[in-house]
């Protein structure tokens, strides 16, 4: 005969109450706040359920008879929304933020607005350079983990923050919030950095210290470098993935969806022109696509290539480069940054081809179609051991 392991009953009213007095406390807040209390709520709702889970000695099944039992009683009083699996979601959501909030007890509302909650600035948090290291030993994984201490961002959903509970690397969470709140991303766009993991791929171009610097400011390009992602995610474009591609329907299709093409360029992008005509001595050249970038303050040409990368694609890029600065750039302008997508490139080509240091033309692939997460992680790493060799030889030893 099975045995059905109950929590005992005279507990489970005090967890009741507790709960109802959070979402009741919740709902008498201004409209304009009612998002963020909510996400407050949420928080609390889950951190009663882990303490009463862990309060008592654990049995088999005893977590789930608790959460059905507070469930049920909860949607008699507040109707549909808490769901056995959304109690589920609060308790993860306090499990990963545990530490944002001080322990605060839900009383009375006059405790509750004198516990002065608020989400604390980019400048507030605690250095994760001086607290954890970035990469391992061997140069040859992702981030580990930063934990970042403060409260809510108001401008996030609890949408956005049920995106973010789920990405496991402590250190690509907070560059995702972060981001999310500087770039007022919807929560589409925020689901769709994550499954193209922008984060893992700006971190291609960068040092250790440039990875901090992603963690606690988000992106924010200070060298032509750093606009530079490998490989570019283009998935919104319902294009076919292969050399069947024509370059003209690609720039077709970028431009017609030209708000998905900035979100993927990242923030600071400005649009310019297609097909922009340059004349020399009676020969016209075109660029496919022109942007400024506002932060920068340079012009960023793009190319588009459906094959794989040629020297003539290089030096055809090294005109236009070359043209822009002495022609088109006003004097307080920065040198022009020379962008080349492709869907394959030879990197010895590339770097034997391109004076070394120069920093103003640049190839990156692109894919058509959103790859798996364990795929893209496969064609990160294809890379790594090498932009390990090239930053310890500028930067030095990362270890």
């Amino acid at each position: 005969m099975k045995t059905e392991f109950r929590k005992p009953a005279k507990r489970t009213p005090r967890l009741f109450d507790r709960v109802a007095a959070i979402l009741e406390e919740a709902r008498t807040s201004v409209v304009r706040t009612v998002n963020t209390r909510m996400v407050f709520a949420y928080w609390h709702i889950g951190r009663e359920i882990v303490q009463e889970e862990q309060g008592g000695k654990r049995r088999a099944g005893y977590g789930d008879t608790l959460l059905e039992d507070l469930s049920c009683r909860l949607k008699e009083r507040y109707g549909r929304g808490y769901s056995m699996a959304n109690l589920k979601n609060f308790r993860q959501f306090y499990q990963v933020y545990e530490n944002r909030l001080s322990s605060i007890q839900y009383t009375t509302c006059a405790k509750l607005a004198a516990s002065q909650i608020r989400y604390k600035t980019c400048s507030e948090l605690p250095d994760p350079v001086t607290a954890r290291p970035v990469l391992s030993e061997d140069n040859n994984s992702l981030p580990e983990q930063t934990q970042l201490h403060c409260g809510f961002a108001p401008q996030l959903s609890w949408s956005h923050y049920r995106l973010l509970m789920r990405v496991d690397n402590h250190q690509a969470r907070a560059f995702y919030e972060i981001q999310a709140i500087h770039e007022r991303w919807k929560v589409e766009d925020l689901e769709r950095q994550i499954n193209s993991l922008m984060f893992e791929r700006l971190l291609k171009s960068r040092n250790k210290k440039g990875v901090m610097a992603l963690v606690r400011k988000g992106y924010q390009p200070q060298k032509p470098i750093d606009i530079l992602k490998d490989p570019f995610v283009l998935e919104f474009m319902d294009l076919p993935e292969g050399h069947e591609l024509v370059e003209s329907k690609v720039e077709q299709s970028l431009v017609g969806h030209m708000r998905q093409f900035l979100l993927e360029l990242g923030c600071g992008f400005a649009f310019v022109a297609r097909q922009q005509r340059l004349t020399l001595d009676g020969d016209h050249f075109y660029v496919d696509l022109a942007f400024y970038h506002t932060r920068l303050k340079c012009y960023v040409l793009i190319d588009l290539k459906v094959g794989k990368l040629t020297q003539q694609d290089l030096g055809q890029m090294q005109l236009y480069v070359n043209y822009y600065d002495r022609e088109v750039c006003a004097p307080d302008d920065n040198p022009t940054v020379g962008l080349i997508l492709c869907t394959d490139r030879n990197e010895s080509m590339v770097r034997y081809t391109l004076p070394k240091g120069q920093n103003q033309i640049f190839a990156s692939r692109y894919r058509t179609a959103l790859p798996s997460e364990d795929e893209l992680v496969r064609l990160l790493r294809k890379d790594w051991d090498m932009v390990a060799r090239e930053q310890a030889a500028v930067y030095g030893d990362t270890k």
